[in-house]
């Protein structure tokens, strides 16, 4: 009997999922035919720049369409998934990846034709683009809705609460638009089904009930109101959401949070940023089943002890990152072997490296910029014990570390980034030696690694970089090395953003840069470099250091030339070189530049007028050069610029009036100048 009740049991499960099932293209059920026109009318009011719906075409079965999912039974539109699926590129990634992206955002209007598909269960349209649109208040009638997602989608405006009429939802997501103030969140209390919730950057500040009205959701599991300038304790009633296990209340101004250590079933808290002060609540202790915990970025008191945290031995993530703690927590952190992310960094804190040693599922670990006093080995011994094979980034730059690079530093076989600077005290050739060898031939995963402001001296050869091949950003500026490889060689890495300042490069423009891709930032500054500046230079680029060089010649087949795209490029600096000429008046091709130093060079003849095109600049230099003529008037409209110096040129008529009026810092002596 009990084989026949399981084989039962088994069948009605085929059966239920047989219902419940979508397809996406492989239905043997066409779609309705009313509900395929409305998704037809829906997506005339759309604009598609990247033809994602290519495929919904007029006779065709809509079951089969990008995005459209049927009930494989009967034929019925049970989901539309239209949310933009890819993550943005980073930050610094070129301009067509960025326009690429941007353009498969889905725009336009959204037509109240959805309201048709009476049987549409899940309706996702994150990530889009709507242009400032009202969130649509038609979707407040369509019932069958058990999974809304409208985040990151540009909406504005106020949140219709005729949204609480979808009794059934399981998941509402609203978050990261711009929806204007709301005075309640009453209108949430009738969605008795909702198991996430999601309002981040809402404007709740003054919707004093949104403890009540979030309280009253029984099933409630996750709940996201980052950002919602919540900044009044929350009203003095008894908190027990039964279900909560994720509270995410960042970026907010409260003045409580002690009724959160009621809610014994939480596994995620982010109070990051939320303003609250005094002494860091010990509360937490009794939160055990704690895996993420988030107190970023407050302001507790120096004097605030950690003890509590021994007691949370099944935390995963934990960031204290500039909360103003000091004094030694080593022994607090030794109990939480489960930790796979530490941040510690921004504080005044000493550990002691032996309490390092039981953290052997670490994967990230940040103690940067605190007042670590001990051997840098001693840490990296700790940590080789037994995270070995899981450690993938570690930061321990701004300390008081000393000593030279480890032996075990070449074990983490899995290490992606790793920042040591400044000043661990690599003083002599045959440690440095040691110390490359053991980056190049053992640490072939490196992604990200930063030794700069140290020590560092003597020579780098290409062999060093040969292991590299992943290597996507390398910031070594401000040591006392020397780097001049063959003109034939082709590094085996594509970096994003390389920082040589003050190394010794050799006299010619390095031509192995010419092989870099989606360069963004580039410092070979201080670098004993001369010769013509180069004709072509990365696209795409944003920051460029070249200054104190020996750089002769015009400015202008470097920055005017058609080959160079400039048009994202933030930052520049040349100053201190050995540049004649006259400035270039070709400024309009880089409309994103914020500072500018052409300081310290022969440049000669008037200030270009195309300089008053660069709407965005904060800080301009042209001083120490041979320019001539009054300052034009089309400087006026820099807006934004809080910095100019024009002092040592040859410059005359009246100081202008409007000159000065928004400036932190203004410049203009040793001219020719009248008041």
């Amino acid at each position: 009997m009990k084989a026949v009740t399981i084989s039962l049991f088994g069948f009605l499960l085929v059966i239920a999922a047989a219902i419940i099932s979508f397809c996406d293209g492989n239905s043997k059920v066409l779609c309705i035919g009313s509900e395929g026109q409305a998704l037809l009318t829906f997506k005339q009011d759309l604009i598609d720049r990247s033809n994602r719906l290519s495929s919904w075409v007029e006779g065709e079965d809509c079951c089969e369409w990008h995005g459209v999912f049927c009930n494989i039974l009967t034929g019925h539109v049970k989901e539309l998934h239209l949310g933009l699926l890819s993550t943005s590129p980073d930050a610094y990634a070129p301009a067509a990846e960025w326009d690429a992206y941007f353009r498969s955002k889905l725009g336009g209007k959204i037509n109240p034709s959805l309201v048709d598909l009476k049987h549409l269960s899940f309706l996702d349209l994150s990530n889009n683009e709507f242009g400032g649109l009202a969130i649509p208040e038609f979707i407040g009638s369509m019932k069958s809705l058990t999974y809304l997602n409208l985040s990151w989608a540009n909406f504005v405006g106020a949140i219709p609460h005729n949204l609480g009429n979808l009794s059934k939802l399981h998941y509402l997501d609203l978050g990261i638009n711009s929806l204007f103030e709301a005075k309640t969140l009453q209108w949430v209390s009738g969605l008795s089904s909702l198991q996430y919730l999601g309002l981040s950057l809402a404007n709740l500040s003054k919707a004093t009930d949104w403890l009540q009205a979030t309280h009253n959701l029984p099933s409630l599991v996750e709940l996201h109101l980052s950002g919602c300038s919540l900044n009044n304790g929350p009203s003095p009633i008894s908190v027990n959401y039964t279900s909560l296990a994720v509270l995410d209340l960042s970026q907010n101004m409260l003045s409580s949070v002690t009724w959160i250590f009621n809610l014994r079933s939480l596994v995620s808290i982010d109070l990051s940023s939320s303003g609250v002060e005094g002494m860091i609540p010990s509360g937490f202790q009794n939160m055990s089943s704690l895996k993420f915990l988030d107190l970023s970025w407050n302001s507790f008191s120096s004097s605030s002890t950690l003890n509590w945290l021994s007691d949370l031995n099944q935390l995963q993530f934990l960031s204290l990152n500039s909360v103003g703690l000091q004094g030694n927590f080593s022994s607090a952190i030794g109990n939480l072997s489960s930790l796979t992310h530490l941040d510690f960094s921004n504080n005044q804190l000493e550990i002691e490296p032996k309490y390092l040693e039981s953290l052997c599922n670490m994967r990230e670990m940040d103690l940067s910029n605190n007042t670590i006093n001990h051997e840098v080995s001693e840490i990296i011994e700790s940590l080789s014990r037994c995270s070995l094979d899981r450690l993938e980034s570690l930061n321990i730059a701004s300390n008081k570390l000393s000593g030279n690079f480890p032996d075990q530093l070449g074990q983490f076989k899995n290490l992606a980034y790793l920042s040591l600077l400044p000043k661990l005290h690599f003083w002599s050739h045959s440690i440095l030696n040691r110390g490359v060898v053991i980056i190049e031939r053992q640490l072939g995963n490196l992604e990200h690694l930063d030794v700069s402001n140290n020590m560092l001296e003597g020579n780098i050869s290409e062999t060093h970089f040969s292991n590299l091949t992943i290597l996507r950003s390398f910031w070594a500026s401000n040591n006392m090395l020397t780097f001049i490889p063959n003109p034939s060689w082709i590094p085996p890495f594509h970096c994003e953003g390389i920082g040589l300042g003050n190394w010794r490069l050799g006299r010619q423009f390095p031509q192995w840069l010419q092989f870099q891709r989606n360069m963004y930032s580039l410092d070979i500054s201080h670098a004993g470099i001369s010769g013509p500046l180069p004709q072509a230079i990365f696209s795409d680029l944003g920051d460029l250091f070249l200054s104190k060089n020996f750089f002769s010649g015009s400015l202008f087949n470097f920055l005017c030339n058609s080959s160079n795209n400039l048009k994202v490029l933030n930052i520049l600096h040349v100053e201190s070189n050995l540049l004649s000429g006259e400035i270039p008046d070709c400024w309009e091709n880089m409309p994103m530049l914020e500072v500018l130093n052409l300081g310290n060079n022969s440049l000669t003849g008037k200030i270009p007028r195309s300089l008053g095109s660069m709407r965005l600049i904060e800080s301009l230099s042209l001083r120490n050069n041979n320019l001539f003529g009054e300052v034009p008037s089309i400087l006026q409209h820099l807006v934004n610029m809080l910095v100019l110096d024009l002092s040592e040129n040859q410059l005359t008529g009246s100081i202008p009036a409007w000159i000065g009026d928004k400036l932190s810092n203004l410049e203009l002596f040793q001219n020719v100048l009248v008041t």
